[in-house]
């Protein structure tokens, strides 16, 4: 794991200028800088044992490899959702409802962080995360820093830190700011080096590529383009709105986390009904780095990829040879919340077959960020 940055050197410029709260306020490279060390900072959970890098390991593209849910700072406690990339979580749309009403957009699964900075204040105070009783608490933690002390008064004003509400924003700015940079969201896969014409596709991946963004033989654009052009080179691969699609339960997890109600999916955000239809929904991911951030969907019920692309070619396969789950070698398990599944999504394709399959997984690889393309087997 990376460790923590020293802060940039145009903040200890500042400082030693003794600029203080002169400082330009919210000058990007010096929010970022600190919103860095922030992120790498574990002093910022109850045990000073885990950070956001913890459940974000920037070697794996900002997932988390240790399992489908990630252990929490007090070493006992396991989650029951699978931590999601943060690379390209920046375009990720405020949680609002559309025209139609249908909800968009919102950090974490459900979506119940409206936005970055929201995201980024949530995981010091749940319980079985990071652990802190409450703000106040993580405020005295950066406090305990005399950089923190200096930065913090440079970059967002005197006494900042004295105040429990403003100290906590201003480090959730910080996070958020350097969840912004293009660290996160580089733009330089293989797929954007082949938009760009330096690089070329091979048979098997451009066939993937056709698959992917066809109306004919797959359903993956129906919820997985954002852009109308497959050759958009801002294309996230999310529409970034909520699907139930019928995942499985993952019983491994639960059998580790003693969990036993149903997960809600988008139900459970605070800011929406938990009417009948929005049981079991959960926020299109982006695709990018998808075959390094295993494993897959809310709860990492599955660990390959391939799994994932089998899982929804049982909507449309009549072949109950092609419903089995190699990871289990027994039929794919039944939906956990089996209302309101989203069928029209599901089965727009017809069925495929496995050098289809093959084609996909090979076209996804290739949206992996360069520096971890080394990942890749």
């Amino acid at each position: 794991m990376k460790a923590a940055p020293i802060l940039a050197a145009t903040v200890i410029a500042a400082l030693a200028a003794g600029l203080g709260a002169s400082a330009p306020v919210g000058a990007p490279d010096d929010i970022t800088a600190l919103g860095e060390r922030l992120f790498f900072d574990t002093n910022l959970s109850a045990n000073r044992t885990q950070s956001c890098a913890s459940c974000h390991e920037p070697a794996r593209a900002f997932s988390d490899p240790r399992g489908a849910a990630s252990p929490g700072d007090d070493g006992v406690s396991l989650g029951d959702r699978n931590a999601p990339t943060a690379t390209y979580a920046r375009f990720i749309p405020e949680f609002a409802p559309d025209a139609d009403g249908d909800w968009v957009g919102g950090l974490f699964h459900d979506g119940r962080a409206g936005t970055l900075e929201s995201q980024a204040g949530a995981p010091p105070l749940n319980p079985i995360e990071m652990g802190m009783p409450d703000k106040a608490a993580v405020v005295a933690r950066l406090r305990e820093d005399p950089d923190y002390v200096h930065a913090f008064t440079a970059l967002f004003g005197a006494g900042v830190l004295e105040d429990t509400d403003s100290g906590f924003d201003a480090m959730t700015r910080a996070i958020a700011a350097y969840e912004r940079t293009p660290e996160f969201s580089p733009f330089d896969s293989k797929y954007d080096r082949f938009l760009r014409g330096e690089a070329e596709l091979t048979k098997q991946e451009d066939l993937g590529r056709l698959l992917f963004f066809s109306q004919q033989f797959t359903n993956c654009r129906e919820c997985h383009q954002l852009r109308q052009s497959a050759m958009d080179p801002g294309e996230t691969f999310s529409d970034y709105r909520y699907y139930n699609l019928g995942v499985p339960e993952n019983r491994a997890l639960r059998e580790s986390n003693g969990v036993t109600v149903t997960d809600g999916g988008l139900a459970q955000n605070p800011g929406v009904s938990a009417a009948a239809d929005t049981q079991g929904r959960y926020r299109t991911p982006t695709l990018r780095n998808v075959a390094v951030t295993g494993p897959y969907m809310h709860n990492g019920v599955f660990e390959d990829l391939r799994t994932v692309i089998l899982f929804y070619n049982t909507y449309n396969t009549r072949n109950e040879k092609r419903k089995i789950n190699p990871e289990t070698g027994a039929p794919f398990a039944a939906p956990e919340v089996a209302q309101n599944i989203a069928m029209d999504e599901l089965t727009e394709g017809p069925a495929l077959d496995d050098q289809r399959i093959d084609a996909l997984v090979a076209f996804l690889k290739t949206l992996t960020d360069a520096r971890y393309e080394d990942l890749l087997d």
